[in-house]
């Protein structure tokens, strides 16, 4: 268990400790987070955060950089190492700016670009209209077919009527295997540039569990938290030199300032986990107890998007099969102690505020060492409570379970054997 942290502000340590507290007493499915090691957290809370240091490795415009040079060069490295690429960028601040930071690389302002919609399970940074990526580019989407799968013949016909200068492949919320080979072809059909944002699957692709988009993709993004299972931020890919030095500008000077030294010591220590064999382990027991999961909802007759999860995440369909909204369904699950997200489903008739659909992701509490039986346990908690939404005696007992599981499951400080 993490331990209690203790400031002279104590009102800001009391809130910090009740973070920490519901954390340890909470069953977290939310897909974008995850548990990091101690060491991690050490790094991140280093006296790092006090340099500044604007620039690259060797070529800072501030001096003292001599240790931090060191660190992002070591970040790099294992960075390439991971995910079998020449060139990395690891200052990005976190996932939307490394993505907004390739739209400045690679596109014009108004230029086309192409991505999965809303709510088939995309990211607001792939071209919908309240971000940046719908408002300064001109944003076109393709999406998931009545089953709830691509269909790679339909996003074709798409690209080739709207010619886009980017196409983007990459997902928030689909459960099932991106093929980046189509979707390579399908760029070179009509001369775009590939950009695969892999931050929710890039863990089970460091472990051969996913298809991985490294030489096939131009650029590759991924945020570094998720299943990658470090601190909060993003790196940036390529095996192109020429698109690695426009990144480069785009990241700095184009969207930042001085890196976040703290932050990038933070990735380098996630990505050593990542290159131990207990990280390989770790993701096939994600994938196993995604699955199971995913299959006990299924077999209690409720909707799942797109059928048996192929990754981490899965998404129900709360308001055909329990007659909840998704921000209702979170917040009963809440009330109980079990954190989700509500979510778009695809042809959702609810605004993106509401939604129709629970997203639920398994990364977190892998970490904490659930297996397939506590999985099954709780998708039965789950079916149970959104059965009977009103039933608060119920909910007292589910609570009760929560408990059970998240006591005998504390959080880890450390993913590596001694």
């Amino acid at each position: 268990m993490y331990k209690k942290i203790s400031l002279i502000d104590k009102e800001i340590a009391d809130i910090i400790n009740d973070e920490t507290k519901r954390q340890e007493d909470h069953i977290e499915l939310i897909a974008s987070e995850n548990y990091v090691s101690e060491q991690v957290l050490n790094a991140v809370g280093s006296s790092l955060t006090n340099k500044y240091g604007e620039g690259y490795p060797s070529k800072r415009y501030y001096g003292g950089c001599e240790f931090i040079d060191k660190i992002e060069t070591i970040a790099q490295e294992r960075a390439k190492k991971l995910f079998k690429v020449k060139f990395a960028n690891v200052q990005p601040y976190s996932g939307s700016v490394a993505n907004a930071a390739i739209y400045l690389a690679l596109l014009n302002p108004g230029d086309r670009v192409l991505g999965l919609s809303l709510n088939s399970g995309g990211h607001l940074t792939h071209g919908f209209k309240i971000s940046f990526s719908g408002k300064l580019y001109e944003s076109y989407s393709y999406s998931v077919d009545e089953n709830g799968f691509l269909n790679y013949d339909e996003i074709l016909k798409i690209a080739k009527k709207v010619k886009p200068k980017m196409i983007i492949c990459g997902f928030s919320a689909y459960s099932q295997i991106f093929d980046f080979l189509e979707f390579r072809k399908i760029a070179d059909s009509v001369g775009a540039y590939l950009l695969a944002d892999i931050s929710h699957i890039s863990g089970l692709i460091i472990a051969g569990l996913h298809p991985s988009p490294a030489g096939i993709a131009d650029v590759i993004m991924t945020t570094t938290h998720k299943t990658l299972r470090g601190t909060r931020g993003a790196i940036i890919l390529t095996d192109n030199e020429e698109i690695a030095k426009k990144i480069d500008k785009a990241v700095f000077p184009g969207y930042q300032g001085g890196a976040l030294f703290h932050q990038i010591a933070g990735k380098a220590v996630s990505f050593f986990e990542a290159l131990q064999p207990e990280f390989i382990d770790y993701q096939k027991q994600l994938l196993k107890n995604s699955k199971v999961f995913c299959q006990t909802f299924i077999n209690k007759n409720v909707k799942v998007i797109s059928g048996l999860t192929q990754n981490h995440l899965f998404m129900i369909d709360v308001k055909s099969t329990y007659g909840l909204t998704g921000k209702e369904a979170s917040n009963i699950l809440q009330e109980c102690n079990i954190t989700v997200n509500k979510n778009s489903i695809p042809n959702d008739t609810e605004s993106p505020t509401v939604s129709s659909g629970i997203r639920l992701g398994v990364a977190a509490m892998t970490s904490r060492g659930f297996m397939e039986d506590e999985f099954i346990i709780l998708a039965n908690l789950i079916d149970k409570c959104l059965r009977d939404p009103h039933n608060e005696s119920l909910k007292t007992i589910i609570k009760k379970e929560v408990a059970k599981l998240t006591s005998m499951f504390p959080i880890k400080r450390s993913y590596i054997k001694k």
